[in-house]
């Protein structure tokens, strides 16, 4: 029996498919007549394309066709253009920038789409793609985020000779300016957010398949937003009827945001099926192509200014933020995380006045996406930096200063200073528990005694609150077979993060439903007509909500009959644990009997249809705040510079958690990628032509187990009134909090030396040359 309920530990219900090889992943998928795509690709940053001969790879062996930008061209083809309600300086509108399937002018970073291949297998695929004849006029690469729009820099596009794409300005400018100018204390801090990828750990992939009976464009793909793909692909690329297209995403190992929007390969899959006449086309990244044309992310260069009274006390807080978006724009969903989470500027803090400005800019590069945490973990690891920074400027201790500055629990909820109305929390609560985990009180013995080993420790905390919502609404839907048996129907799309354990637990609790006896689907755009997908740590609460409504319309439907079969007033009877009762009464009838009486019409009360099936769309009035505190130890050897992570606490309210244990992995899942940024992972790239200089795990260092200690994670419940369920939401938190806590820790350990700041990632060569730096300086 699988009676799981809502706040129950439970393991993963769908492990032991997935563990024992029985997942239906993109690659599993096989197909009759499949063939292989193949994308050429650019090595220029920046180029001209002179002409293209294609004669020769046609001609290859195996080979079914070949696309060229000329084709793409004449295909009558959209391209993706997402129209953003922006503005650039000036007042004119933003700068849109086409994105083609296939280059036939310039292409704009390295990796860009020159031409598409489709054969019986890949490698034929990829030996004609070698017989490509391609004459480039190489031209001048921007790159550097720094300067990409400072006079002199070479132009990604000829109609944005600026390369700003556009201006995203929020909050009060004069009332910060004025805070900042008659503040006791100001502190200023440049702060430079690398590049990283996602590398989710199944590369991207998918399979077009055209039926030209019925003229549909089927899509397999492993994506976060299948609706949203459809959308893009139905009314920018084909320009076809919506329910033309259909998109399917089965299982999926990981997306992180990278898999939320829709690729070229999208686009070249379909188009290449419909050429051929229907045979379906597969294609497969592999890391090589993963690390060059994934959607990468962050990438920001912010000059932050915050301003303090005598007492410590935050008066304004002028952030200015130049993001790189790369040469195209990856979203068609206006999410650029570089301004749609600047509100966690804020913090949970009682901040006058706050100011940001972003300066969106175009460059040679790979574009960049949301990615875990979606800007927040950008702005919390930037607030909580220069919080601790305030602190030591000022002689006042970092908690102190915090508990200052705290929004407390009587004044909310508490509309801030710049974007955000905070619901619920305990901000300050947070942070005491989190220091009676970490044992704060006696890390000074702790520091004291890795100095006889020779080792510098420093203790980090950080204290954020983040936006969690993504699209406002979402459809669920639940079904009923003659054997009680019921079907849910999510518009959310899981990608490991244990869905179907959590809706299955949903359910049990709504309608008393055995979780052996739930069927669980999502990713298939037929099988429910509208959803929204699973980004910004929406599914829980959003998704949750929507299966709650459609319950509930279970319920009401439910008492009728039940009513009917009791011969009873409607008003008394009464759902509990999956039994329709006469209140008072012990005469009920079980929900799996209400099912067979819904599916035999002849049993029916009169007016009431048959069947058991409900579909319901969730809308939010408001968006959730999880918020909570991390605290981090860390070590350093002064000798090599090398950094260890020896001790991690988390206490996070996500509002009410339905299953403790998976919420767990998604802090430390969370919190691992966060401190990923922080020890190692960095994209680079050529500054002067572009070139990708992380193209391998041989380069762009990934995280292993071995890199963290345990983690000590607990949550402080404190359920929200935005939802039916209470819940906040939890996929991104560890991100958003472990960034700025891990660097306050780093930068603790290195006080003794001076050392002020030191940018992202603190890797050991970086950390051992602030030392020596220091050393010489002293």
């Amino acid at each position: 029996m699988g009676q799981f309920g809502i706040g129950q530990s439970v393991s993963r219900l769908e492990d032991p498919r997935l563990l024992t090889g029985r997942g239906n992943y993109l690659d599993d998928k096989k197909m009759d007549g499949v063939l292989r795509g193949y994308v050429l690709r650019s090595p220029y940053g920046h180029a001209k394309i002179n002409f293209i001969n294609a004669d020769e790879a046609r001609k290859a062996p195996g080979v079914h066709l070949v696309f060229t930008g000329e084709d793409f061209d004449a295909s009558g083809l959209g391209c993706q253009s997402p129209r953003i309600p922006r503005k650039r300086p000036g007042g004119e509108d933003f700068f849109v920038s086409p994105q083609p399937a296939l280059v036939s002018d310039t292409v704009k970073f390295v990796g860009d789409y020159v031409a598409f291949i489709v054969a019986d297998t890949l490698e034929q695929a990829k030996d004609a793609s070698e017989l490509i004849e391609v004459n480039f006029t190489p031209l001048p690469a921007i790159i550097d985020t720094a300067v990409a729009s400072e006079p002199g820099s070479p132009a990604v596009w000829e109609d944005c000779p600026d390369n700003i794409s556009f201006l995203h300005e929020l909050g009060p400018r004069d009332a910060t300016d004025e805070a900042i100018e008659n503040a006791h204390h100001v502190v200023t801090q440049r702060f430079v957010i690398n590049r990283i990828a996602c590398s989710s750990m199944e590369v991207r992939s998918c399979i077009g398949h055209y039926q030209p009976d019925g003229e549909r464009y089927v899509l397999y793909t492993g994506t976060q937003g299948p609706h949203a793909v459809k959308s893009a692909l139905a009314n920018e690329i084909f320009n076809v009827p919506e329910e033309n297209v259909q998109v399917i995403s089965e299982d999926m190992g990981g997306g992180f945001g990278t898999k939320a929007g829709n690729y070229n390969e999208h686009t070249l899959c379909l188009w290449a099926s419909w050429e051929l006449g229907g045979k379906p086309v597969k294609w497969v990244s592999d890391r090589e192509e993963a690390l060059l044309t994934d959607n990468q992310a962050r990438d920001n260069v912010t000059d932050a200014e915050l301003g303090l009274d005598e007492n410590g006390k935050f008066l304004g807080f002028r952030v200015r933020t130049k993001a790189n978006l790369g040469a195209y724009y990856a979203t068609d969903r206006l999410a650029f995380p570089a301004i749609t989470h600047i509100g966690v500027l804020s913090g949970p803090y009682t901040t006058g006045a706050i100011h940001d400005e972003v300066t969106l800019q175009v460059t040679n590069t790979n574009q960049t996406a949301p990615y875990r945490g979606a800007g927040r973990p950008e702005a919390a690891y930037v607030l909580e930096r220069m919080v601790d920074l305030a602190a030591e400027e000022m002689g006042i201790d970092r908690v102190e200063l915090r508990r200052r500055n705290y929004i407390p629990e009587n004044a909310l909820p508490y509309t801030t200073g710049f974007m955000y109305t905070y619901d619920s929390g305990k901000f300050e609560e947070n942070m005491d528990l989190c220091m009676e985990k970490a044992d704060f009180a006696g890390f000074e013995a702790r520091r004291e005694e890795a100095k006889t080993r020779g080792k510098l420790r420093g203790i980090g905390l950080s204290n954020t609150i983040e936006l969690a919502q993504g699209q406002p609404t979402e459809a669920a839907s639940i079904t009923f077979d003659v054997d009680g048996k019921a079907t849910m129907v999510l518009g959310t799309k899981g990608s490991g993060q244990g869905h179907e354990t959590m809706y299955k637990q949903m359910l049990f609790s709504m309608l008393g439903i055995d979780t052996d006896d739930a069927t669980f689907i999502d990713g298939d755009t037929e099988q429910i007509g509208e959803g929204n997908g699973t980004f910004g740590s929406r599914s829980t609460f959003m998704g949750g909500s929507a299966l709650r409504l459609a319950a509930d319309q279970i319920i009401e439907k439910g008492k009728v009959i039940a009513a009917h079969v009791l011969e009873a007033a409607e008003s008394d009877i009464e759902l509990d644990d999956g039994n329709f009762t006469i209140g008072g009464t012990d005469r009920s009838v079980t929900i799996q009997e209400i099912a067979r009486i819904a599916n035999t019409p002849s049993e029916l009360p009169e007016g009431v249809e048959a069947g058991l099936s409900e579909t319901s769309h969730f809308e939010t009035e408001a968006p959730t705040f999880p918020n909570g505190c991390h605290i981090s130890e860390v070590e350093i050897d002064p000798d090599t510079g090398f950094l260890e992570i020896v001790k991690y606490t988390v206490v996070d309210d996500v509002g009410v958690v339905v299953n403790p244990l998976t919420l767990k992995g998604q802090i430390h899942g969370g919190v691992v990628q966060g401190l990923g940024q922080v020890l190692m992972e960095d994209l680079n790239y050529d500054k002067e032509n572009g070139q990708l200089l992380t193209g391998s795990f041989m380069d762009y260092a990934m995280p292993r187990a071995e890199d963290f200690c345990l983690f000590d994670v607990s949550a402080n419940e404190v359920p929200t009134q935005t939802n039916p369920l209470g819940a906040k939401g939890g996929g991104e938190a560890g991100t958003v909090g472990s960034i700025g806590c891990a660097m306050n820790a780093v930068m603790d350990a290195l006080k003794p030396f001076g050392i002020r700041h030191i940018d992202l990632p603190a890797t050991p060569q970086k950390i051992w040359q602030a030392i020596r730096e220091a050393e010489g300086n002293n």
